[in-house]
């Protein structure tokens, strides 16, 4: 596992969730996502598969190619 990239990307999921003023607890009633999930990948505890990634960026409302747009 690449922490240093997973730290990118959690810094970056973070980030928009924040600007989009979405809190960690509005995942508790979507299928596949917990919002322990969501903590855990924020805080580079846990990595997440694809289909797990288009959840988040749907329930955010964003691509998920902008969840991974951390340059």
């Amino acid at each position: 596992m690449d922490k240093e990239y997973l730290q990118k990307f959690a810094n970056n999921l973070k980030k928009i969730r924040k600007e989009k003023g979405i809190k960690q607890d509005d995942f508790l009633n979507v299928d596949g996502i917990s919002r322990s999930l969501v903590s855990m990948v924020e805080t580079v505890k846990s990595d997440i598969t694809l289909s797990k990634l288009k959840i988040i960026a749907d329930v955010i409302g964003v691509e998920p190619k902008d969840l991974l747009d951390f340059k």
